[in-house]
This record gives C-alpha cells, structure tokens and sequence, in this order.
C-alpha cells in the first residue's frame, strides 16, 4: 500500500541517534526534574492544623497512617513478652531463675556497668518474629525508657561498651545508662551477605537487609518497617511495665540505619516522647543512590526527612550531623556470588542537612509553643555521633536532665559467661524475618480474596463495571500514574524495511518533554483503498529491540520474526520500544520512579497510550482491533498494559504467565527473583491485590492467551496451569470460556506462533 519515504501526514525521522539509549536518557532527564521539583509538591498532601498541638497532631493522623503503610508497618503487633536469655549456671536449677524481666526476681545479668546492669533480652513483636538485643537495667529507679538504635553494621554490645568496635564518645547506649535511663538496644539487620541465598541453589552477594526487603516488597512490607515494628514493641513493653507506676518518658536514639530506624518509629508512633536522629538526617531527592533496602514506593511523592521531621512535632527531635557510615559498594561479587543492586551511603555537607532543617522548621513554625527542633553539628558535620550536645538536648527535652552526662565512668564488663554468639543471633534475626514473608506469601492467595470480594461476577457487564475500581488501584497504587501526555505526538516516521509483501517504517511519537515512543510499524502491501486492517502490537523482551521483532532479515532466536510473519498474514503490526533496556541504566529509572509514586510501568502505560491514538489516526487501521502479543518482559507488559488501557481488544502473554507472587518472593525455588540482579521486579504490595490471574481478570472479557513452552525456565509448568487455571475458570464462569486459551508446546522461551496465530485470526479477522 505504502512505499513512500516516511508515512504520509507524518514529519521526516532524521536522527541517527540510538532511539532506545536516547528513550533511556530521556525519562532519565524527566526523572530528575520530577525529583527536584518533589519538595514543593509535597503540601498538596497536608492540610496542618496549627490552632492547638492537638488539633496539629490530629490533622496530620492521614499523613501518618500514609506513612506506616508505604514502610510496611501495618501488621498488629503480638502482645510483647520480654524475656532474659542467658546460660545457667552450674549448680543452679531451672526453676531458681524467672525469665520475665519486671518480676520479682530476674535471670541473672552477664554484664556490669556503673550504676546499672546488662541483660541478654528477646521480646515479641509480630506472629513468628521477634527482637533480640541488650537490655540495660540502672539500679536505682529509671528516669526514662530508651530505645538506643546502632548503625546496622554495629552489634548491641558495641553500642553498649561490652565489646570493641566503637569508639567511647559513640556508645551512647551506655552513656544513656548512665544517666539513670532503662535503655533497649536491639539488633539491626546487617549489611554483610552471608545468610543471603537459597542454600543449594544459589547464593548472592546482596546485603541482608536487600534480601530481606526484596523478600518483603511484594507483599507490602519493609526492612525498615519490621524494625520499626521491633522498636514499637520494645516501647509497648515499656508501656506495659509502667502500668500502675508513674510513667516514664520514652525517647528513641538511632545512628546511621538505626537513625533511620528511630527517625521513622517516632514519626510513625505519637507514644515516643523525644528522638535523636543521627547521621541520617538530609535532603532525600537522591534516594535513588543509597541501597535499594532504603527504596520505600512513594516516599517523596508526600516526605522527604522535613516532613518526617513534621510528623513527630510536636514532640522534641534532636538532628545530629555528623560522619554517616561510609558505603562505598555492596559486598563484592565474586563467581558464585553475584546479584547485588548498586547503592552508596556518604556523609552530605553540613550545608545540606542545614537546608533540610530549616525547611523542618518552616513546616512546623505555625505551632505554638514552637516544638523543640534541634540540630547539633559533630565536629562541623563529619564528627562523631551522640555529641553531648546532642544527649543532653535530648535528656533536657525528655526529662529536664543537665550536666548528668559523665566520661569517666570505667566501661562496663562481663560479669558472667556470655550467653550468645552475636553471629547466630543475626542468623536468627534474619531467618525470623526471612519465613515470616514466606509465611506472608503463603497467605496472600487469601488477602487478593479479600481484596477483590467487591468484585460482581453475576455477568459481564457487572463485571466490566464493578472492574472500574481494580483497574484504577493498579494504576494509582501499584504502578504509579503519571499525567497525560503534554506534548503533541508530532510523529516522525522513516521507511527502514521493504519487502515483497510490506513495507516497514521506524516511528517516534512526543508524550513529555524529553520523553517519547518508538517503535517500527510493518504495513502489508496488500491494504485496499478504505480498508482497515487490525493491528497486533508485538512486544520485545528484556534488554530487546523493535528489530528484533519487526527486521525480516534477522531471525532472533527468541522472538522469530513474529511481527514480520504476522504481517505476511495481512495484519498491521507494530513493534514498541520499551525502555527496559541498558543494564543497570534502565533499572536506574526504576529507583529514581519509585520514590515517586512511579514505576517504568508508568512510563511505558503513556507511551502505549499515545502510540494507541496514533495507530487508530492511520487510514488503514480499525481502532476496533488493537491486539497486544509480547514475550517475556513483553509477556509482563502483555499482563499490565491491556489490564490498564482498555483500547487494546485482545492480549497475548508469552513465556512469562506464571505464579507471579512465588516468581518474586519464593525462598526455596531456583526460579525466585530474590537470586536474580533483577532487582526491578518487586512491586509493592501486588501480591497482596494482584497475581497474573487478577491482572488477568482486568483484560476480561476481552480474549487473553497464554503461550509456554515446557522448557522455559521462568517457571516450571506447574506454577503457570495452577495460575492459568484461575483465569480459564473465571472465564467460563461469565460464560466467555470461548475468549481465553493456554497453548504448551515442545520447547524453549520462545515465540511458537501456532496456537497464537490460530488465537489472532480467530479473535481479529473473524469479526
């Protein structure tokens, strides 16, 4: 039909650019200006109320709940027993020691110090998980109940001078103590890969705390929400041990990751009096270059640290600048270890953490009395943490203490055989929290139930309109929805291809400034004048191209030609680039997205879009029959775009449909993402609102296929008839059994193109 240079109506392509490095960097560039503008979006999430402390703390309650949702500290917490863990001695029985800490007697200390006692303690915290750390005991009455938190790289003893590793003017735990407080000093999750793996399968070189949060994304939990559920239970023992006495102050002291930690737990809890953050505390517009285990979906879209630093006004918080602890890398990959996202922590300038401060201040100035907002500076922002300027702020705001704070108190000491092995502790913690998200897993067949019980099945228009509300929850909450275009498409075209039976043609359409859609349109030769043809739209995988697709002179062994065998058959067929492409470049985008509120879902959904206005534009096309057939990350992309743009008619998912949720999340199959580099792949809280069967469930009534082969290692056959089953069921239950099929064949992770193809000509040209 066509043989013209470029498509009649459009403009001429003329770039000799990489379009798919050039797609890349330009969401890249949208990205960044979307980050630096955050901060000033963010008050379109507040409405403060500063007429009283009290109706300010009631109008930011949204905020907060907001909060402890994106970091995963939803869950009730078990009611907290804590309990002394210790050896016993020869010659003394069982039943001589009490484990309960508070009673009458207690399990004796195995460490001293002046004026107080240390005690080896666990305590509850959720179903299956519990804490493990320090307990320091003075032996006269409390003046206040702390949770000390170390930097996740520093053990509970260290903090409390028990052990080397940190320098004295550091061991604020101790120095608490001293100062006549009951302190807690859990243990953190650690930054080293030892336990991080599937034994027997493969093991990786990701952090512990990447695993876990890995392990816990999907299901809508966080590494920084179960330890901040482990400081909310050590302060509800407190609070439990304070019953029927005069209350204490509690107070929460944090270094590093545990100023993190502590930061988020007084944000996230009105029952902790005062804080100090520590070495933690800066503008965060950048999270994108810290550890993956920091990425929290959302987070700037309504806080950075100021507003944070709002949520605990307006009760006193003490910022301590000084020297981070320096991550320069994760631990190094090695032949058998490998997988790892890449993420740094250093020290910002002072100037920086001055900057965030004050906007704390701004955000919080209409309170009167004005909340006590400190900032104290270590060594001009690069000293050492638990200044004694920043204690004795600290112990002035939640007791009135001054002048207490001593230096010469000899360290404390052993005073009995240690009862643990810090090593098998941080096993135990993290294999705690490793089953409790395979517990998780297990039961979220049963939360997407729950989830999706609004949902009206009596018929299919009932079920296209109860839908409606599903469908705007993927986009809103899971995927991220981004604006509508802003630019007119403005498209570009150039022939590339020509052929005995098409011509084929590279197409760039405008969507942002900076941001585009590529891809390569093959038109059959065939087309009468006034004929409209239907389109499949033929999506590559990871690190793909259009040409390896839609180039009639290279056969791809993945892929085989598709788009170009399809247009030999007389269908229009149109080959997107998707900008999962560039290694860790692209995965980039997603830690820059995330922060947002975005993922490169959100992308990707407005790129198709606008490509979906373009297509339906051409003279030759029936907007009618838009068919969408992808493999592998094209097969992911078969399962969210048509669940979210209704346009396209029909969806083909090739070698990917499986047990999505297990795929993800799984500690014990080779198949699991959580041993993979493909640290793009959780999405927050999907399994506990979409599997492939729900997502399945959106494209609904319209015609959805599934393509496998028996030997695709993606995931083994059973995981994809157990999923696929759900949605054939759903299928024929609103009576349409007809629309939906699953072919397995014979072979690898590849395009097939028998069963598929049959599925195109039934659901398009039979119309």
């Amino acid at each position: 039909m066509l043989n013209d240079e470029r498509i009649p109506g459009t403009q001429p392509l003329t770039t000799q650019d990489d379009l798919a490095a050039q797609m890349v960097a330009g969401i890249d560039a949208w990205l960044g200006r979307e980050l630096d503008a955050s901060a000033a979006r963010r008050a379109r999430h507040w409405h403060r109320d500063f007429i009283s402390h009290e109706s300010y703390v009631r109008s930011i309650e949204p905020n907060r709940q907001r909060f402890r949702q994106i970091i995963g500290a939803v869950a009730p917490r078990e009611p907290t027993e804590m309990q002394v863990m210790t050896t016993i001695p020869t010659g003394i029985a069982p039943h001589d020691i009490e484990n309960t800490v508070g009673a009458r007697f207690i399990a004796p200390s195995f460490g001293e110090g002046k004026d107080y006692r240390v005690f080896a303690v666990r305590w509850t915290v959720l179903n299956g998980v519990d804490a493990e750390g320090l307990l320091l005991l003075p032996e006269r009455e409390s003046v206040a109940d702390i949770v000390a938190l170390p930097d996740c790289d520093w053990t509970p003893e260290m903090l409390a001078g028990l052990t080397p590793g940190v320098p004295e003017r550091a061991q604020f735990g101790r120095r608490l103590a001293e100062c006549g407080c009951r302190v807690l000093i859990p243990v953190l999750i650690n930054r080293l890969d030892t336990y991080s793996g599937i034994p027997g399968i493969r093991m990786t070189n990701q952090p512990h705390r990447e695993f876990l949060y890995r392990a816990a994304y999907e299901l809508g939990r966080h590494i920084i929400g179960y330890e901040v559920q482990k400081v909310l239970a050590g302060v509800d023992w407190f609070a439990g041990v304070s019953q029927g006495h005069a209350s204490k102050p509690i107070g929460v002291v944090g270094y590093g990751e545990g100023g993190l930690v502590a930061f988020y737990a007084a944000a996230a809890d009105t029952r902790i009096d005062a804080a100090i953050v520590s070495g933690y505390f800066q503008p965060r517009e950048r999270l994108s270059d810290e550890p993956i285990y920091r990425n929290v979906f959302g987070l700037l879209d309504q806080f950075g640290d100021a507003e944070i630093a709002s949520l605990i006004a307006p009760r006193a918080l003490v910022i301590e600048a000084c020297r981070h602890p320096e991550v320069a890398e994760p631990p190094p990959p090695s032949s058998d270890r490998s997988g790892a996202a890449p993420g740094v922590l250093t020290t910002p300038s002072l100037q920086d953490v001055e900057a965030e401060f004050q906007r704390a201040q701004r955000l919080t100035a209409g309170l009167h009395p004005l909340p006590l907002l400190s900032l104290m500076a270590s060594e001009d922002g690069h000293g050492l943490p638990g200044s004694e300027a920043a204690l004795t702020a600290f112990l002035r705001a939640l007791v009135g203490i001054e002048d207490t704070l001593s230096r010469s108190a000899p360290p404390p000491r052993f005073s009995a055989p240690v009862p643990l092995d810090p090593e098998a502790r941080q096993r135990r913690q993290f294999q705690r929290l490793l089953d409790h998200t395979q517990s998780l897993m297990r039961d979220a067949e049963f939360r997407r139930t729950e989830f999706w019980s609004a949902a009206d099945a009596s018929s299919v228009e009932s079920w296209q309109h109860s839908c409606r509300w599903y469908r705007d929850y993927l986009w809103d909450e899971i995927i991220g929805r981004l604006p509508p275009a802003t630019r007119p498409a403005n498209p570009r075209t150039r022939r590339v291809y020509e052929t005995p039976a098409f011509t084929g043609y590279e197409v760039v359409l405008d969507v942002y400034d900076d941001v585009f859609a590529y891809g390569i349109i093959l038109i059959p030769k065939d087309i009468q004048p006034g004929e409209r043809r239907p389109v499949v739209v033929c999506q590559h995988g990871l690190e793909g191209r259009p040409q390896d697709v839609a180039n009639p002179d290279a056969d791809n062994p993945y892929y085989h030609r598709f788009a170009c065998r399809l247009a030999e058959r007389g269908f229009v067929t149109y080959a997107p680039q998707n900008p999962y492409i560039g290694g860790n470049t692209f995965r980039q985008l997603l830690r820059k997205a995330n922060p947002l509120k975005h993922s490169l879902y959100s992308f990707i959904v407005r790129q198709h879009e606008r490509t979906l206005e373009w297509l339906s534009s051409l003279p030759f096309v029936d907007p009618a029959r838009l068919a969408f057939y992808g493999l592998s990350y094209g097969g992911k992309t078969a399962m969210r775009i048509p669940a979210l743009l209704e346009q396209y008619c029909l969806s083909i998912c090739s070698a990917d449909y499986n047990e999505w949720i297990w795929k993800n999340v799984s500690a014990r199959h080779r198949y699991s993402y959580l041993i993979t580099g493909e640290y793009d792949m959780p999405e927050f809280n999907l399994g506990n609102t979409f599997n492939y069967a729900e997502l399945s469930w959106l494209i609904c009534p319209r015609p959805f296929m599934v393509e496998r082969g028996h030997h695709d290692g993606v995931a083994p056959d059973e995981w994809v008839a157990y999923e696929y089953a759900r949605t054939r069921r759903h299928y024929v239950m609103l009576g349409i059994g007809d629309r939906t099929e699953m072919e397995v064949f014979d072979g690898p992770h590849t395009i097939n193109g028998e069963g598929t193809f049959a599925f195109l000509e039934r659901h398009l040209k039979q119309q």
